[in-house]
């Protein structure tokens, strides 16, 4: 697969007024399309829609689908590091051992102890 392009801000795309979509008619907007990649249409100076190529379209889909495949991986490497971090705590005797360690006095001795070293 090629590398997915940039994408534009709305401010940097072309733009439009809807009443050139009746103006030009629908070929004449696709020309503009075509040329440009995609276009805004605009109500009385404000953007209600963009326009896009079928081949800006499946990039733009590509590149979400990556984007979430990669969430989902990350997600799931995480997950993987927290079960096996907890599993100590379906072990036999992991409850009693707990509370016993709730029950005894604890003295920090001016340290701050995180994460393993707790």
């Amino acid at each position: 697969m090629s590398a997915l392009p940039a994408l534009k801000p709305l401010d940097a795309l072309p733009q439009t007024p809807a009443s050139d979509v009746k103006k030009l008619g629908w070929r004449g907007v696709m020309k503009v399309v075509n040329r440009e990649g995609k276009i805004i249409v605009t109500n009385h100076g404000h953007p209600e829609a963009v326009l896009l190529s079928l081949e800006d379209y499946d990039e733009m889909l590509a590149a979400a689908e990556i984007g979430r495949a990669q969430r989902q991986a990350e997600l799931e490497t995480l997950r993987r590091q927290f079960d096996e971090r907890l599993a100590c705590l379906n072990e036999p005797g992991a409850g009693d051992k707990l509370m016993s360690i709730f029950d005894k006095p604890f003295s920090y001795e001016g340290k701050i102890f995180t994460g393993d070293e707790f």
